[in-house]
């Protein structure tokens, strides 16, 4: 008996590695994918322009701003990895302190507003005066604001886009986040908050999003001992549910 339980821990053991394994090598190779695109147009755009000394100022400018946005993507991408890396760290503590979520949130509100009203969307929100909870500020601001980039990118033009808080317990906030978009197949959903999952991969490149974004959203929400579910709207459209202890 003691020998076939210390077989059948071992094969157990083995598995598990195995599988870790084959989940950071897969990892791994996302991130040198993913790290390739911005590195690669930099150094084009800007070999262009030392290869060309002669190149006039409009299509040097047009190269420089090209190269601009595309290392902007990779700082975005290098920070996103960042952030994951140090949630996926057991050893790394991150400080909490009292935090009011409705100041957070309308500080999402206030740094989307230029682009939200650019696309001509709605917002609705719906939330009580105060909703304080023992957090880190920077983790639940990631998760409002990946939220809103996310309808914001991919929803389409004219949405509608609502938050509220659809009840409370002693323990947790729970919230509501969705919007009328053109949302996604039912067969994305499960995958949806996997790095680097992307539904259109051409499009989500194109639009600049690091593929990191909802990866980000669960894991600061399971930090703060909460969960987070998705579901599509029967009209078009995502719905988030997720909840966040107080």
């Amino acid at each position: 008996m003691m020998v076939a339980i210390a077989l059948i821990s071992n094969m157990l053991y083995k598995s598990v590695k195995d599988n870790e394994n084959r989940l950071k090598r897969q990892l791994t190779q996302n991130v040198s994918h993913e790290l390739k695109t911005p590195v690669a147009a930099v150094l084009g755009y800007m070999e262009s322009i030392v290869n060309n000394p002669d190149l006039d100022a409009e299509n040097k400018n047009h190269f420089i701003n090209k190269a601009y946005l595309q290392s902007k993507r990779l700082s975005a991408l290098l920070q996103d990895i960042s952030t994951l890396n140090k949630m996926d760290d057991s050893k790394f503590a991150y400080e909490k302190e009292q935090v009011d979520l409705v100041e957070i949130i309308y500080d999402v509100l206030r740094d989307t507003e230029d682009v939200v009203k650019g696309k001509g969307d709605e917002l609705v929100i719906n939330l009580p005066p105060d909703i304080i909870v023992t957090g880190n500020k920077s983790l639940l601001y990631s998760i409002f604001r990946n939220l809103m980039d996310n309808s914001i990118a991919y929803a389409g033009e004219g949405v509608t886009i609502r938050l509220s808080m659809t009840y409370s317990d002693p323990q947790y906030f729970n919230f509501v986040f969705s919007d009328n978009g053109v949302g996604v197949e039912e067969k994305h959903l499960p995958r949806l908050f996997e790095r680097f999952y992307r539904v259109d991969k051409g499009r989500s490149r194109k639009l600049g999003g690091t593929g990191l974004g909802l990866a980000i959203v669960k894991n600061a929400v399971l930090l703060h001992k909460g969960n987070i579910d998705v579901h599509k709207l029967p009209g078009g459209g995502l719905e988030f549910f997720f909840s966040i202890h107080r």
